[in-house]
């Protein structure tokens, strides 16, 4: 194993942990890096590797399967010590966890599950986050008719998120009060994906919609717009990750929730926690790791971040972390919640 050579190399020499991660070189498979999100993260990733002294090596698989593996292979021919990967599709992924265990390669499963033992589960806490969307939908419209607006059928999280958000409608559907008339997964989470899916509902409904639960920011941008064409805009619109865009519309009141999920937090912990492993730390011995068991019974180490649901009873707070700037969130607003007032 590469990595267990240069630790070996490192103590026979008395280097200094400093100096032996800046023999380790990470390499990142992002799924689809054109989303606003996943810049984010990578800068908060390349700082903390920065600060340890590791190298960073990127690929882009621009949300193809068949891409991300050869990409894998890539990043393994240039000599990647510990991989962090996106999973585009949580099956076809699995090739590159065996490719790179068979090299002794470690693998961090970034922010989507993989279906493999064998790779380090870094995330937040998605049951949750489907949760706070729905508990903050149904606080804005407690009875009606309901559109879940799904993410993409090939990533776990897209289930796990609908998990949650059923955990808390549930007693409003047995009680009648609300009733779910349409749902769609969102291939890709694309926008327009998204888009195209609540037309469709529109048009099977007649307009009779009274609330969406859309699982992230991307889809409810999609849904937004939607809503928008058809004179709806205002109708509670669920989403999550913070994008600019949507906390702006948060501000302006065509969205209701957008659960920020710090990715500067993600981006900084997979930095971390890839240098251990390429250092030799086992995955049970990563701080805050805990054995996790799947919905599809695979048990593996795993590390989950706590969420936050930004309403516009608390849009400060992302002002305040310096996620977002005041002008950026406040644009085209008048006389609106604070700080936008």
């Amino acid at each position: 194993m590469r990595s267990a050579i240069v630790l070996a190399a490192a103590m026979a020499v008395g280097l200094s942990s400093t100096a032996i991660a800046q023999d380790i070189t990470v390499g990142v498979s992002w799924s689809n890096f054109q989303e606003e999100r996943w810049k984010t993260d990578e800068a908060a990733m390349r700082a903390a590797l920065e600060e340890g002294g590791a190298e960073y090596i990127s690929t882009d698989a621009q949300s193809s399967s068949a891409k991300q593996l050869s990409d894998v292979e890539s990043l393994i021919a240039q000599g990647a010590d510990v991989l962090v990967l996106l999973a585009q599709d949580t099956q076809a992924i699995i090739p590159a966890v065996e490719a790179a265990a068979n090299e002794g390669i470690p693998v961090i499963a970034y922010d989507r599950l993989i279906e493999d033992p064998r790779a380090f589960y870094l995330t937040f806490d998605n049951v949750e986050v489907g949760r706070m969307q729905a508990r903050a939908v149904l606080e804005a419209q407690p009875e009606g008719n309901y559109v879940m607006i799904k993410g993409s059928p090939t990533d776990p999280n897209a289930d796990f998120l609908r998990g949650g958000q059923q955990e808390v409608l549930q007693d409003a559907i047995d009680a009648g009060d609300i009733t779910i008339v349409g749902e769609a997964y969102t291939d890709g989470w694309l926008p327009a994906n998204a888009q195209r899916n609540m037309e469709q509902i529109l048009t099977a409904q007649d307009n009779d919609v009274d609330a969406v639960v859309a699982s992230n920011d991307g889809t409810a941008g999609g849904v937004v717009a939607a809503l928008t064409a058809q004179g709806m805009e205002g109708i509670p619109v669920s989403g999550q990750d913070g994008d600019h865009a949507a906390l702006n519309r948060v501000a302006q009141g065509t969205q209701t929730v957008s659960v920020w999920k710090d990715a500067r937090d993600l981006g900084n912990r997979a930095g971390e926690i890839a240098i251990e492993l390429a250092g030799g730390t086992a995955m049970s011995e990563i701080e805050g790791a805990e054995q996790w068991t799947s919905p599809a019974g695979t048990t593996l180490w795993a590390e989950f971040l706590e969420p936050v649901p930004i309403t516009q009873e608390n849009l400060e707070v992302v002002v305040d972390a310096g996620w977002i700037d005041q002008e950026t969130l406040c644009q085209g607003v008048e006389d609106g919640p604070a700080p936008c007032n």
